[in-house]
């Protein structure tokens, strides 16, 4: 199977950052017509409403009596479960929650004149809604991306959702997974019903403070309409690799490192920027070779031929500012010197660097989350991390001196904006 091979200069790679924005787009208005009306149900009818849904959408019967997985289910789960991939869960989730264990945050006061003071507290959210979706195979690794974050800040209860099987189960793995990463509830409820009812909460499942995680057109489609109502994390557009590698790059790894993304599905993207003609050459052979031996030849036909490609770039700069401009979901840097090629980048969600350090590591084991900014979002959004599970809340404590000194300066700030009362409050302390 072919990609696109170009020869990439300054000026027409803008055209490749162009078509790599017409990715997912689509005429939503259907789509936001059909998810509202299901957020109005859920709002309106609550358990009755999920478990409509969960019968049209999942071809299962689920109520309030059965919705919420037992602790016999999870018990059993974690008996199903090959006891190896369970060790190798298990490794996983030490790695993920010690990274995330670092990016714990602490308020702090500070001493500002005669004594007062000010700061911030941090608190965990009270309550975190984690989805997962279902479709045709499990996916453990986003659950314990997404559940051990919470975990780690201190979340006093993380609800958990993901759409059940036709015979009313949810796969083994999964179940094991949120048990292993902290989940304290777990769902059986898939789509924008379960966006919707854990954004305005049911009889039996619980309103939230914030949503997380991945799913389809509706799931995101949901989760922004919901927006306002409670937090989330992000918005997430389909998955993409950009592979930045000169001539000390191993052709077979980048290939294969360009099909473990653009497998994803029809619209994923991978692309490789090369200084080098020699290894573009390469890697479009292992390209086309390795595609042809996939399971999954059908997807990778549609991605490679649209969304992906391997561009000849004239200079190290050139490739840079593309991705620089691209703003990459996964980044890597397969070239010599990438410890210092990396000073460079400003914009990327996760950078792996070198040609051992595989972009499916961090999806699945490293430690650092793979919930990240696609898109071109990576210009301002964040990897899902710990600190997305806290609240800040200003702290000020001045006692009278300390106000004394600066009252007049306060009340005249508020008089330059047309705020008499807000003045008003201030001078009364002294002056009235």
């Amino acid at each position: 199977m072919k990609c696109k091979y170009i020869e990439g200069t300054s000026s027409n790679l803008k055209e490749v950052c162009e078509l790599l924005g017409l990715r997912g787009k689509m005429d939503l208005g259907p789509v936001i017509e059909t998810v509202s009306a299901v957020i109005d149900d859920i709002r309106e009818n609550g358990d009755a409403a999920v478990s409509k849904y969960t019968k049209k959408f999942d071809g299962c019967d689920i109520d309030s009596s059965n919705i919420l997985v037992t602790k016999e289910e999870i018990n059993q789960a974690m008996k199903e479960v090959e006891p190896e991939l369970l060790e190798i869960i298990k490794k996983a989730a030490a790695n993920i929650r010690a990274f995330h264990e670092k990016q714990k945050e602490e308020g702090f006061m500070m001493d500002v004149a005669k004594g007062s003071k000010i700061g911030v507290r941090v608190r965990p959210l009270r309550i975190a809604g984690i989805y997962v979706p279902g479709g045709t195979a499990p996916l453990p690794s986003t659950v314990l991306m997404d559940v051990i974050p919470a975990s780690v800040a201190g979340v006093e209860r993380v609800v958990f959702c993901t759409p059940p099987r036709k015979d009313g189960t949810i796969a083994p793995v999964i179940l094991a997974a949120a048990t292993i990463a902290g989940a304290n509830e777990i769902y059986k409820v898939g789509g924008a019903q379960a966006i919707a009812a854990m954004a305005y909460g049911t009889e039996t499942i619980p309103r939230v403070d914030k949503i997380c995680g991945p799913g389809n057109i509706y799931v995101n489609t949901a989760k922004r309409l919901v927006f306002g109502q409670v937090d989330i994390d992000m918005f997430a557009g389909p998955s993409e690799i950009l592979i930045i590698a000169d001539e000390t790059a191993v052709p077979e790894f980048v290939a294969a490192d360009m099909l473990s993304q653009a497998e994803h599905d029809k619209i994923a993207s991978a692309i490789v920027l090369t200084t080098s003609k020699e290894l573009a050459d390469k890697v479009y052979e292992a390209v086309d070779r390795r595609s042809e031996k996939s399971l999954r030849k059908d997807i990778l036909e549609k991605s490679l031929s649209t969304y992906c490609a391997i561009i000849n770039c004239d200079s190290l700069d050139t490739a840079i500012a593309f991705s620089e401009e691209l703003a990459p979901e996964h980044l890597e840097l397969c070239v010599k010197d990438a410890e210092k090629v990396v000073d460079r980048i400003d914009n990327a969600g996760a950078i792996f660097l070198g040609n051992y350090t595989p972009e499916p590591l961090g999806d699945y084991f490293a430690g650092p989350n793979h919930t990240l900014p696609t898109s071109g979002t990576a210009r301002f959004f964040s990897p899902l991390n710990t600190g997305d599970f806290y609240k800040k809340m200003s702290v000020l404590n001045y006692n009278e001196e300390s106000l004394k000194e600066c009252y007049n300066d306060v009340a005249k700030f508020a008089d330059s904006e047309g705020l008499e009362c807000h003045a008003s409050a201030v001078r009364v302390r002294f002056e009235e």
